[in-house]
């Protein structure tokens, strides 16, 4: 496995692909599927993710969104994802490896269509993003965060070997006005070859879809 000290770049992993998803970058044209699935998830995701908990926004705002996103990958400033289905046909959801905790590492953040919840998209998408942050972004530590409440959400990374640390008190993101709490799971560089699963098949390509895992 790559040291955190390693001096050349593999990444970032634009595209990714497991045995059932694709996992990339998004793109401008990406706009109209992303709208579609955020309003048919919008009631189901309002518990849980703030930036859901609006009117359906125009298809000329989400194209923007998708821009922001896409500029800030290729800045390696954040690195949001798509989640398509095998065909891209399909939005299944959104996730990322974010960049907030600092220079050496990530976290992890997920959400899923309500058509598609309790099929294991979010463990198989956060199991592959974990293996591109430590084995293609050379990163110390990945973090996943959760309310405490959404038992699903919480289930994610302690199926693929994370550890809670702590459940920190009124620290998550603003619901009805208040600041909820927030369990804080993580996994470091030095553990992660014994706690992550080996199981799980997947293949990652860098912005000239050249294969780096």
């Amino acid at each position: 496995m790559p040291s955190i000290m390693s001096t050349k770049k593999r990444g970032p992993a634009y595209r990714i692909e497991t045995e059932r998803l694709v996992i990339r970058c998004w793109e401008p044209e990406d706009a109209a599927l992303a709208k579609k699935a955020i309003d048919a998830s919008r009631d189901h995701l309002r518990e849980w993710m703030p930036w859901a908990d609006t009117d359906p926004e125009p298809l000329e705002v989400m194209v923007k969104r998708v821009r922001h996103f896409r500029a800030m990958f290729d800045l390696d400033k954040d690195y949001v994802y798509a989640i398509f289905n095998r065909g891209e046909t399909q939005v299944l959801g959104g996730s990322g490896l974010h960049t907030r905790l600092g220079e050496h590492a990530r976290e992890i953040g997920y959400w899923i269509h309500v058509d598609h919840i309790n099929q294991g998209y979010a463990t198989e998408v956060s199991a592959a993003l974990t293996k591109v942050a430590f084995e293609i972004d050379d990163v110390d530590r990945v973090e996943i965060h959760c309310s405490p409440l959404n038992l699903a959400s919480a289930s994610v990374p302690r199926k693929i070997g994370f550890v809670h640390e702590a459940t920190l008190r009124r620290r998550g993101p603003l619901k009805d006005g208040q600041p909820v709490d927030s369990m804080i799971w993580s996994m470091h560089a030095f553990d992660y070859p014994s706690r992550m699963p080996s199981s799980a098949k997947m293949a990652a390509y860098d912005v000239r879809g050249k294969k780096i895992l």
